[in-house]
């Protein structure tokens, strides 16, 4: 007898920066009862709206979203707290009988709710602060040379100057004993408790850069610099890793005067270009990944969706999960969503 547990189906659409995630979302949302979990780092973030590219409050009144305005601006969220709060929200949306569709761009996020974390030690904040000063006192490249020591596989992988990510490693290895590289190593083994449908965003390259400098302008153009002035006033430091992000960072350095409005606007478009750059890097790695051109070819996306909703068998012949009712009827859910690909480029 077969006592493996089922796998639940659950969508994942990914892709870069502007590539019209959001718009899609919201369209499949009219045709599928859907519930929305964002896959973006910085939306779980409150009053970081604008420089976020949030869905409006009618898009989410439209469409059940998750994980979106979680914590404050100076509370810290980890990709631990995501995976945590991103499988009870699909275990809700389950229950609720619907279709859980992962939407995002944060990768790593990505990654770590549909394959798992590594059951490493949690963090040690003493431990880093001394990590670090020893970084400070011995001159760059130390904690990579001690890292080479404890543990050389991961060292070839990391550059001297990836900090914290050295830090993690060498955290963790005087926390357990044990080297990073070997807790990813058994994890890789790991069966994730999903079963996926992985569609990648994208479109010409040319044309994602004018999207992205399109929708930077029109981030200017809704208020990002009121905004951030309206976070400064209410106390939040300059320094909070939220207040770092793209948008933000230049936001704050033209609101203290060492940037005009339009030099920000074309640091904000080149670092959005090189972001969307290393993320087409990153989800071209996902073996299982279905890359579909945006502009031209969305057509392609509902009937891989059919036929992913079909009944599965297992390798031993027992379906691999079923939802209650008929997933693939028509959703009425969306109708007040926004249709229409004129606001694509908006959206992240």
């Amino acid at each position: 007898m077969n006592s493996s547990p089922q796998r639940i189906p659950v969508v994942v659409l990914c892709g870069p920066t502007a590539a019209g995630k959001t718009a899609l979302s919201l369209r499949l949302a009219e045709r599928w009862p859907v519930e929305i979990v964002s896959a973006d780092s910085r939306q779980v973030y409150r009053c970081l709206d604008i420089g976020t590219a949030k869905p409006t409050r009618e898009e989410r009144a439209a469409v059940p979203h998750h994980l979106i305005d979680v914590v404050d601006p100076d509370e810290d969220f980890t990709v631990h707290d995501f995976v945590r709060l991103g499988r009870e929200a699909i275990a809700g949306i389950v229950e609720r009988g619907r279709l859980p569709l992962l939407v995002g761009g944060t990768g790593l996020y990505i990654r770590a709710l549909t394959g798992g974390l590594a059951a490493v030690p949690g963090g040690d904040e003493g431990l880093r602060k001394r990590l670090i000063a020893a970084e400070a006192a011995g001159g760059a490249g130390t904690l990579h040379r001690q890292l080479q020591v404890v543990d050389p596989l991961l060292a070839e992988r990391l550059k001297p100057g990836d900090r914290l990510r050295i830090v993690r490693a060498l955290e963790v290895y005087r926390l357990s004993g044990r080297r990073l590289s070997e807790f990813q190593a058994e994890h890789a083994f790991a069966e994730s408790p999903y079963r996926l449908l992985v569609i990648g965003l994208t479109t010409a390259r040319d044309e994602l850069y004018r999207r992205i400098d399109r929708r930077s302008e029109q981030m200017f153009t809704d208020g990002l610099l009121a905004e951030t002035a309206n976070l400064l006033r209410q106390g939040y430091a300059r320094q909070l890793k939220s207040l770092r992000t793209i948008g933000y960072r230049e936001a704050v350095r033209a609101l203290d005067g060492e940037l005009s409005v339009a030099e920000a606007l074309a640091l904000v478009q080149r670092e959005s270009r090189r972001y969307a750059k290393r993320q087409l890097t990153w989800f071209g790695h996902l073996p299982e990944i279905i890359w579909v051109d945006s502009l031209r070819e969305s057509d392609r996306i509902p009937p891989l969706l059919e036929s992913f909703m079909q009944p599965r068998r297992s390798g031993h012949g027992q379906d691999t999960f079923q939802y209650p009712g008929s997933i693939s009827q028509p959703s009425t859910q969306g109708a007040g969503a926004r249709n229409g690909s004129d606001d694509v480029g908006r959206k992240t």
